[in-house]
């Protein structure tokens, strides 16, 4: 019986491997994460703006995704919260001066490596209060908040080369609860002096129906960004296209080889620079067969957001690296709408038609 027994652990071990890969599969095709909570709002509550370096009008420096942030801080009546890696635009450095002249609230969270910036350092002599985080990992947020109404979120740095030479993406949604998740992550960091691994996972609404749209919000490093992604890309059924600056991650990367090897069709576009980087995943997808092509903007593919099926989009600052999931501050939209997806879609494949081999 002893023999018996040691011969059987090994297929026993191999069940339980294959019951927790089944069980996986069966979380990522139907379980959301909660609590759920509805809410209605008037007008138009989504829109998204795309940089254009590709726009001959784009080398005016005016008119591009900032335009819009800037018009909606000089709309603001109480409070504008800004989280920024870096800040050189001179549209949003007058937009927030001017809020600051009206009475508006403002504060401002940068990474210290920027905060020497010469816009930065206008906003601190004008009294506005600015807080870095004072640490080697980076606080790689790009996001703002106004009013306790409208979030304001992507993969564009608030720099000109963010908006007018880099390919980016800048979301707006009217939330006031998904505001209040990002309040919490930006006090978290402004208040309480807690960035990176200090971070808590405290989000308060996490997932969002806004007017029949679900929305989650993840915040990076504590609220397990890359397990929501492989649940994702476990339960695509037809397609995954993806537009990634930065690609390390080995969980991700495997994830993407096995839906391909199971029939769904992968495929992306990465910046050129990053290519050839230390732990880069590249060289690994092509390997597999993905459909894997090379930027061709002459500055930087700075997006990071995949689309599922048609049906979902991921997009915010977390690239797909091990830096995004464990040390920096980073923020996640999972935006669950055919319509939103289109508008990524057709950004995807103008980076993807330009692309080389």
């Amino acid at each position: 019986m002893r023999i018996i027994g040691n011969w059987l652990k090994p297929l026993a071990g191999l069940f339980i491997l294959l019951a927790m890969f089944a069980a996986f599969l069966l979380l990522g095709r139907e379980a959301l994460p909660s609590p759920v909570s509805e809410e209605t709002t008037e007008g138009v509550w989504y829109n998204v703006y795309f940089s254009q370096p590709d726009d001959p009008g784009s080398s005016s420096l005016h008119g591009g995704p900032d335009s819009a942030l800037a018009q909606a801080i000089d709309e603001a009546r109480y409070s504008v919260d800004v989280a920024v890696m870096r800040l050189d635009l001179w549209s949003l450095r007058d937009a927030l001066l001017d809020a600051d002249r009206r009475g508006v609230n403002i504060r401002v969270v940068v990474d210290s490596d920027n905060i020497l910036d010469n816009e930065i350092q206008d906003l601190i002599d004008a009294g506005i209060p600015v807080v870095a985080d004072r640490r080697e990992s980076l606080m790689h947020h790009k996001f703002t908040v106004i009013d306790q109404l409208d979030v304001w979120s992507g993969s564009m740095n608030y720099t000109i080369n963010g908006a007018y030479r880099n390919d980016n993406n800048l979301n707006h949604i009217r939330s006031s609860k998904l505001a209040q998740s990002y309040t919490r992550e930006f006090e978290e960091m402004f208040m309480d002096d807690r960035f990176g691994a200090l971070s808590e996972a405290d989000t308060p609404y996490p997932r969002v129906n806004i007017n029949g749209t679900d929305v989650e919000v993840y915040f990076s490093p504590d609220d397990g960004v890359l397990q929501r992604l492989l649940s994702l890309v476990a339960a695509a059924e037809e397609s995954i296209e993806f537009l990634a600056f930065t690609f390390t991650s080995d969980p991700l990367a495997e994830a993407l080889i096995a839906r391909s090897a199971e029939g769904v069709r992968v495929r992306g576009v990465m910046e050129r620079d990053q290519v050839n980087n230390s732990g880069g995943e590249f060289g690994n997808l092509v390997l597999a067969g993905l459909d894997l092509r090379i930027d061709a903007n002459r500055n930087k593919m700075h997006h990071k957001v995949i689309l599922i099926d048609g049906e979902i989009v991921v997009t915010g600052s977390y690239n797909f690296s091990r830096n995004a999931e464990e040390k920096n501050d980073e923020n996640v939209l999972i935006l669950h709408s055919d319509e939103i997806t289109q508008q990524y879609l057709l950004e995807f494949e103008r980076i993807y038609r330009a692309a080389s081999k």
